[in-house]
């Protein structure tokens, strides 16, 4: 059997009284794109960190490729790249210098050097800002020059913490483009994010964190068809009305959720005669999303 990219058991960290990562069992085979979902305080970052060697798990045990954290740590970087949430390229280099300065730092043959700078800014299209400095980019740009540092390695096993967090729809699409050629190179990807449509548009899977624990993995379709249903029905009205929809809902057995100044109602295609008798018909009737999915598993909205 192949060894997993990443083989995470048992783990636990905690800081002070507060409990990052709670137990948590993750393992994520060579080739797999893997999505991260968890709202803020979840353990995603805490994850990340763990398996790059920052944090030592209280207990529990960390491998990247069979190599155990952080004890094994500088094999295993060697494995890895790392896209960080925040911005910390020097501003007062140029593109080129920026990767120049940290492919140093790679376990790469100073030969290569030249040869793997050039492939990661043609790999992210940077290569005609090169002698740029970084500080005349745009913050989409910028997001390229951290992808195009954590891939210039050439790693088996990247990993990307909420890399498109704080950009504007369209930049976020460009990125997409780019790290949908990354996953389709082969190379395992774990992604840490808040964007649903950024999971369900690039993940093979889709883990669900909440509380420092895994709660729910799978295949979007897979997650949607056994947390949500096909169908949303939602229901708009006053505070009384809602709260009807809500009670006819849980007497049927159904997850419901608010939305706006809506109900929807999961499952809808489940939905009993005598909830249509009591309710009537709803005012929207959608499909389902990692969203639904996800307020269903945690009760929280992403923001």
């Amino acid at each position: 059997m192949d060894t997993p990219a990443v083989r995470i058991s048992g783990a636990v960290k905690t800081f002070g009284t507060t409990t990052a990562v709670g137990g948590l069992d993750l393992e994520v085979p060579a080739g797999m794109f893997l999505g991260l979902l968890g709202p803020n305080g979840a353990g995603k970052s805490t994850t990340m960190r763990m398996l790059t060697g920052q944090t030592r798990a209280d207990s529990g045990t960390v491998e990247v490729f069979g190599h155990r954290m952080p004890d094994d740590s500088r094999r295993a970087r060697s494995l890895v790249g790392v896209v960080p949430q925040h911005d910390n390229i020097d501003p007062e280099l140029t593109v080129r210098q920026n990767l120049d300065v940290f492919v140093r730092f790679t376990a790469l043959p100073r030969a290569g050097y030249r040869d793997a700078v050039d492939r990661a800014l043609a790999a992210v299209r940077l290569t005609d800002r090169a002698d740029t400095r970084a500080d005349a980019l745009s913050g989409g740009m910028r997001r390229r020059v951290l992808l195009a540092r954590g891939i210039v390695n050439n790693p088996r096993l990247l990993l990307m913490d909420e890399p498109t967090v704080g950009l504007d729809p369209q930049i976020r699409q460009d990125l997409w483009d780019v790290i949908d050629g990354m996953r389709e190179s082969g190379t395992t990807v774990v992604m840490s994010t808040h964007y649903i449509e950024e999971a369900e548009r690039l993940a093979d899977e889709v883990a669900v964190v909440f509380g420092g624990r895994l709660i729910a993995r799978g295949t979007p379709a897979e997650l949607l068809h056994a947390h949500a249903g096909a169908q949303a029905a939602e229901y708009r009205g006053d505070a009384a009305r809602r709260e009807l929809v809500e009670a006819e809902a849980a007497r049927a057995g159904l997850p419901s959720r608010r939305t706006g100044p809506a109900v929807s109602v999961l499952r809808a295609e489940t939905v009993p005669a005598r909830m249509h008798e009591r309710l009537g018909s709803p005012d929207v009737l959608r499909p389902t999303s990692l969203e639904d999915v996800f307020v269903a598993l945690t009760g929280e909205l992403f923001g």
